[in-house]
């Protein structure tokens, strides 16, 4: 059987780390996803699904990610059945991520939204970027055209 679910959206609110009372990390987010068409006459629509992160994934999340950001997160879709509080039987949809990335550079993701002002100079020293001088690209090499290739 197959359950994947790959989405890249924003998130809609920063994430934040809780843990269980075994203390596993875990964290709850939603990503708003721009749908792929768009009808006619209309805007295009925006869905907003709710993910949850465990363990090192949700600490990583929680430690890189904020509102606004462009996510791109790999999982599985989950079902939970529940009753709220005015006693009617409820079924929840969610993404179970087991990979969550970057979907943007850190230079776009500054740009698109203000809201990324949370990360202090100590934490961009623990992770700098890679430096690349005189043009070194690292193990990269462009290809001038794309005429030759097989695809």
């Amino acid at each position: 059987m197959l359950n994947v679910a790959v989405l890249m959206g924003r998130l809609t609110a920063d994430p934040e780390l809780r843990h269980t009372s075994n203390d596993v990390a875990v964290t709850s987010f939603t990503l708003a996803v721009d749908r792929s068409y768009v009808k006619s006459g209309t805007e295009r629509a925006t869905d907003f699904i709710d993910i949850v992160a465990w363990r090192n994934t949700a600490d990583f999340v929680c430690k890189y990610f904020r509102k606004g950001q462009l996510v791109a997160v790999q999982g599985a879709i989950q079902t939970r059945s529940y009753t709220d509080r005015d006693g009617n039987k409820r079924k929840a949809f969610e993404i179970v991520a087991d990979n969550v990335h970057f979907a943007e550079s850190k230079r776009d993701s500054n740009s698109a939204s203000g809201n990324y002002h949370h990360e202090t100079a100590s934490a961009q020293q623990q992770s700098p970027a890679p430096a690349y001088s005189n043009g070194d690209t690292g193990d990269f090499e462009e290809i001038p055209g794309d005429d030759d290739l097989p695809f």
